[in-house]
């Protein structure tokens, strides 16, 4: 899985206008959720933070946040939401989920198919019924993809399930193993 740093700093005002005047001054209003503890309100450099979500778009990203101010020296984090300004599409807002890092977690991994099926050579055609799985383990053990081979596959065959998918061992696929991820017709 993918890890990124990010610095932050504790963030001591609250309220609209004064995340107004924060946003103002390049800076970007963040809360981190810690499961049963206070949220941590945070704050982000506007461009740093940007260029951090834009690089983890859509992938499973571990978040190492060092914040300036707090009691921890570092925490793991996701990235649960991120608000947006619908006519600039700047980031106004993000939410933080802390994770521990030994703990199993639910994760929606996508799938790359690769190749070419025998079976679309033969003029068939690929269908593809699902894009991603549902994976559970440690956050660090999980792909940030699974690529699948399709070349084996030929006209009015079965497919590939999700029990035929490689994943590492120390990972568990949550989805029906019997559920067809692509074939072809």
């Amino acid at each position: 899985m993918l890890q990124v740093d990010m610095p932050a700093a504790v963030r001591t005002v609250f309220g609209k206008g004064e995340n107004r005047r924060l946003r103002m001054a390049g800076k970007t209003p963040a809360v981190l959720y810690a499961g049963g503890k206070d949220a941590l309100a945070l704050q982000f450099d506007a461009t740093t933070l940007y260029k951090t979500l834009f690089w983890i778009h859509g992938r499973n990203a571990v978040v190492t946040l060092e914040i300036e101010g707090d009691d921890k020296d570092k925490r793991h984090v996701l990235v649960q939401e991120i608000q947006k300004d619908p006519v600039s599409d700047r980031v106004v807002h993000v939410d933080f989920l802390e994770i521990e890092l030994d703990r199993p977690i639910a994760f929606k991994v996508p799938l790359n198919y690769v190749g070419v099926a025998k079976g679309v050579d033969l003029g068939g055609d690929l269908l593809v019924y699902k894009n991603s799985v549902m994976l559970k383990g440690c956050p660090l053990d999980i792909p940030d993809a699974i690529e699948v081979d399709v070349t084996p596959l030929d006209r009015g065959d079965t497919g590939i399930t999700c029990g035929d998918i490689e994943i590492p061992e120390n990972v568990e696929m949550l989805d029906d193993k019997d559920k067809v991820c692509v074939t072809v017709s």
